[in-house]
């Protein structure tokens, strides 16, 4: 060898030539690493051989591609050794040698750990595993199937101590509870949405199919890190995305024929004519009997028809992702002109710049609805009360009325609904962007805005005809809103791992404004003729001013600041603690306590990681969990709560005019502050035989204290009579248990289940202090016969929300006649005294459950949903109004009372005889679908279906149902306004291209 460089160096030297043989050895010795150098093709399949577009193949010596929509590739490759990477978001990834291979067919397997491992957490998201407080997660294949109205009704049953409760009517929202209620405050117990990463955002914006996921934080250690809107639990709801290199359309669709699930039993004409003739008694025929057996809840209540479409198209390429979809729901309610209509656009694009280093997202979504409604609180009673010995009709087809008529429901109910109605338009939008930029490895920077608006327009028509507005000529009201929402926030996350160390940081501000009722309201009366309705309200006559009454709606704007951050660690993927801390600052409270701190620390040891677990190879997870944290409740307030605020109270004559008196009506509440709500969790998560069997435990303590409350104070000390001020305490305390599992995973047959359990106990512990005294609080007011000024439910320390205070029933003496029990022990026969009653038990259930269960045989696929609640008790007040034999000549009575003495007198009175057993199981859905894979490409899936919803029941309840709201400060009450839960029956269709 040493000869040759001599021999080499001589020729060059010799030769004076350099350059042509540097040349030639380069080329020399390039010539066979060339040679290696080529370009390879392949196919990357899923496990079903469907092609996947969008995976990232990149070679271990530089360069990458992305399989188009048939799943191709090719990529340049070294040589033989070359290792290609093959990877997808949701699948296993896979390396692969070259070889001598042109061509690679690459099967992905999903990894379906990581599909529902991904958990939002509030300014970012986290893998369960790594969790440290209560968060469930359900996923869009879990929802809830019906015709579903907003989407709190997709959790109903899915989430331990989540309580959804929801009457039949389009219109309504549902009544949504975690974990008990925590504040005496009505309309604020609603969990905190954020969409998207938009913090109360609007839930009824989305559509349902629409949804990708939601994420429901329970425990403050989870939550705190919103700090003063999170006491009720955080719900996060992440939308649907196109997945890279896909482009796919989606239409999906159902009909549904729904109606009512049960009807209360009432005396036909006939039977209250035999009933009144036994105890000697008839109708005055003229007014009350024209021979009819009319059957009004037959007249007034109706098999509905529903509709929904949804139709979607997305795609995405390496640098960006894009969709837009459109929702259209008619859903028509089963009490006659009640109706919602809705229509629903969204639209979103996301674009990455200079290597993913800047990221780019904007959405845009709007909601536009039209709801129809009539007077409820009229309708729902008549139809039972009416005397069904009448007609609806005169001869000359106008409605029959006898506005003469004494009792309860005596306004025709068909005339009720078809001379008086209620139109609502309301247009909802949402725009929201981002912008991400990574600033160094790990450290980003996140700017987020959002402004939502919503526009109400609520009118409403009672024509000459109605019984509502007799004389009147017709009345008229237009009352016109709008609600704006601002959020703009910038916070910092850095994420880095150091060998066995992992720390996640952040750190961000936040800034929301809240204007509120901007708008008018007025309405007037005495028209010429009912043709334009509300259209012209310069059209009516109105002899004096006073009938003219303008809206009291007054426009407010409420401000939060806030700062807030959070610091995860992580040592050997074992041990994992978190802390975070919120300052939120709020207009609304009193200017000695705007600002409030909300802590938040948790661990968790991950048990499964350790040594000594390795021989239990049965166990497959096992985590232990421990939290602590504060959280506030703002909800309900607006930027006058707590400062002196005049308005109009009364009117004099003042040189002959008539003059508006201004006076105060709330005082100055300087130190008046959030509710707190302090959350201890344990929790243990668990898994066996590789997972097969997956749950969780959690026990909870929920303690909230300065609970606002209104209370009387001296107008020698106050301008006004009464202050809102911090003083209650309630306390929340109970376990949950979810347990889920591949029952049967075969190749052909598959069946899965869960079921989840959760038990609270709720007790309110003080309402008084050393300045402000409240022994107890009467609630649940609700009239009825010589009744007007009772409560029938109490809140006082020791005792939880919703305890009945009802007079205690004994039976019936030996006329018949229902007795009671009065304070000092004695027995009357005669209407007790308020002061004679008792505590006689709680709206609060004792375990609320959801049972699970999803076959899959080949092509088709069974699941079905059980859920209920355990231990309440429901005060069946319409029951206790019906049952009045002694007035059945003027209203009409249930099959009930036929049992009944006609002497009895006090059969109607409000007592713990009608508390009655609120438990129930409820068979809630079942769904039986079949999938079609045509093999033609351009179609991907086809899916039909079959639904049933309510499909039966079980209970003692006497009611219409035992599903009554367990929310606000009067839950569990049955009182004659309950708008029927319906069975229904969908067909439908998925399809995907």
């Amino acid at each position: 060898m040493k000869k040759l460089y001599n021999d080499f160096f001589r020729l060059a030297k010799t030769n004076g030539n350099w350059k042509y043989l540097l040349l030639l050895i380069i080329f020399a010795v390039a010539t066979p690493a060339l040679a290696q150098v080529r370009t390879i093709s392949g196919t990357v399949t899923d496990e079903k051989n469907e092609s996947l577009p969008g995976v990232t193949v990149s070679a271990k010596s530089g360069g990458s591609t992305l399989t188009d929509v048939e799943g191709k590739f090719t990529i340049r490759v070294s040589g033989p050794a070359e290792v290609l990477r093959i990877t997808m978001l949701s699948f296993v990834e896979q390396t692969i040698t070259v070889g001598n291979n042109t061509n690679i067919a690459v099967t992905l397997q999903p990894d379906l750990k990581q599909l529902k491992d991904v958990v939002v957490i509030g300014y970012g998201t986290s893998s369960k595993k790594d969790l440290t407080g209560s968060i469930t997660t359900v996923k869009a294949d879990e929802f809830n199937v019906g015709v579903i109205t907003t989407p709190a009704q997709l959790l109903q049953g899915k989430v331990a101590g989540l309580n959804v409760t929801k009457s039949g009517d389009p219109n309504q929202q549902p009544t949504v509870l975690l974990r008990g209620p925590s504040t005496l405050r009505t309309g604020a117990q609603t969990p905190f949405y954020v969409i998207d990463g938009v913090p109360g955002a609007n839930i009824d914006i989305l559509a349902p199919a629409d949804i990708e996921s939601i994420d429901v934080a329970k425990d403050a250690s989870a939550t705190a890190i919103y700090g003063s809107r999170a006491a009720n639990g955080v719900i996060f709801v992440t939308t649907r995305r196109s997945k890279v290199g896909q482009n796919r359309l989606t239409y999906s669709a159902y009909a549904a024929t729904e109606a009512v699930s049960k009807h209360i039993d009432m005396l036909s004409g006939n039977e209250l004519r035999d009933y009144l003739k036994s105890n000697g008694q008839t109708l005055v025929p003229l007014l009350n009997d024209d021979g009819s057996n009319t059957n009004w809840q037959d007249l007034a209540l109706r098999r509905s028809y529903s509709q929904n479409h949804n139709l979607s198209y997305g795609g995405a390429t390496s640098n960006a992702e894009f969709g837009v979809s459109v929702n259209y729901l008619k859903n028509n309610g089963i009490l006659k002109n009640t109706s919602l209509e809705r229509t629903i656009l969204k639209g979103y694009i996301n674009q990455r710049f200079f290597d993913n280093h800047l990221k780019l997202n904007l959405t845009l979504t709007n909601s536009q609805s039209k709801n129809n409604d009539v007077p409820q609180a009229q309708i729902l009673p008549g139809i039972l009360f009416y005397l069904p010995t009448v007609s609806p009709f005169n001869a000359d087809g106008t409605y029959k009325e006898n506005y003469g008529r004494t009792g309860s429901g005596t306004l025709n109910p068909l005339s009720l609904i078809d001379n008086n109605f209620t139109k609502t338009e309301r247009n909802l939008s949402l725009i929201n962007g981002s912008v991400q930029v990574d600033i160094l490895r790990g450290l980003k920077f996140t700017v987020n805005g959002s402004l939502q608006r919503e526009q109400s327009n609520v009118n409403q028509y009672f024509n000459s005809a109605s019984g509502l507005a007799v004389n009147f000529g017709g009345r008229a009201s237009r009352n016109s809103n709008v609600d704006k929402n601002t959020v703009v926030e910038g916070f910092f996350n850095y994420d880095r791992e150091f060998g066995s160390h992992s720390i996640k940081l952040l750190a961000g501000h936040s800034y929301q404004q809240n204007r509120i009722n901007d708008g008018f309201g007025v309405a007037t009366q005495t028209f010429s003729n009912d043709n334009l309705t509300y259209f012209n309200l310069s059209l009516s006559n109105p002899t004096s001013l006073s009938q003219v009454p303008f809206g009291t709606s007054t426009i407010s704007t409420l401000r939060i600041l806030s700062y807030y951050g959070r610091a995860q660690y992580q040592y050997k993927k074992r041990y994992l603690f978190q802390a975070s801390l919120r300052e939120d600052g709020s207009s609304a409270f009193g200017v000695n306590n705007r600002w409030g701190l909300f802590p938040a620390v948790s661990g968790a040891w991950q048990i499964i990681e350790e040594d000594f677990m390795k021989k239990l190879t049965a166990v497959s997870d096992l985590k232990l969990r421990v939290g602590y944290g504060v959280s506030g409740n703002s909800e309900g307030f607006n930027a006058f709560t707590s400062i002196l605020v005049f308005g109009n109270n009364s009117k004099f004559l003042y040189n002959g005019n008539i003059t508006n008196a201004l006076g105060p009506v709330r005082n100055d509440a300087a130190n008046l502050k959030w509710e707190s709500t302090a959350t201890t969790n344990f929790g243990l998560d668990f898994g066996f035989l590789k997972d097969r069997i997956t749950g969780s435990v959690d026990y909870y303590i929920k303690k909230t204290s300065d609970l606002i409350a209104n209370y009387n104070v001296s107008t020698t000390q106050y301008y006004f009579n009464t202050i809102d001020a911090n003083v209650g305490d309630i306390k929340n305390s109970g376990i949950e248990l979810v347990l889920n599992a591949k029952a049967v995973s075969g190749k052909n047959f598959k069946w899965s289940t869960s079921i989840n359990l959760a038990h609270n106990k709720n007790v309110v512990e003080k309402l008084s202090n050393e300045i402000y005294t409240l022994n107890f609080l009467q609630t649940s007011q609700l009239g009825g016969k010589g009744q007007s000024g009772n409560y029938s439910q109490i809140i006082q320390p020791g005792s939880p929300i919703g305890t009945f205070n009802l007079w205690h029933y004994l039976g019936k003496n030996e006329k018949g006649v229902s007795t009671y029990q009065k304070a000092d022990g004695s027995v009357t026969a005669a209407q007790p005294l308020t002061t004679d009653q008792m505590v006689a038990g709680n709206a609060q259930p004792k375990l609320v459950y959801g049972f699970s269960n999803t076959f899959n045989y080949k092509n088709f696929d069974l699941n079905f949903l059980v859920r209920g609640v355990l231990g309440n008790k429901i005060l069946n007040a319409t029951l206790a109004n019906l049952n009045n034999p002694v007035d059945s000549k003027i209203q009409n009575i249930p099959r009930f009372t036929l049992g009944e003495s006609y002497n009895d007198i006090n059969g109607y009175l409000i007592s713990d005889r009608f508390l009655e057993s609120g438990s129930y199981l409820r068979l809630d859905n079942a769904t039986l679908g079949y999938s079609i894979k045509p093999k033609v490409k351009s179609i991907k899936n086809i899916r039909l279906y079959v639904s049933g919803n309510n499909l039966f029941v079980i209970t003692k309840y006497k009611g219409i149902d035992p599903e009554i709201n367990i929310g606000g400060d009067t839950p569990g009450v049955d009182n004659n306004n309950f708008y029927p839960k319906t069975r229904t029956f969908i067909f439908g269709v998925n399809a995907s291209f």
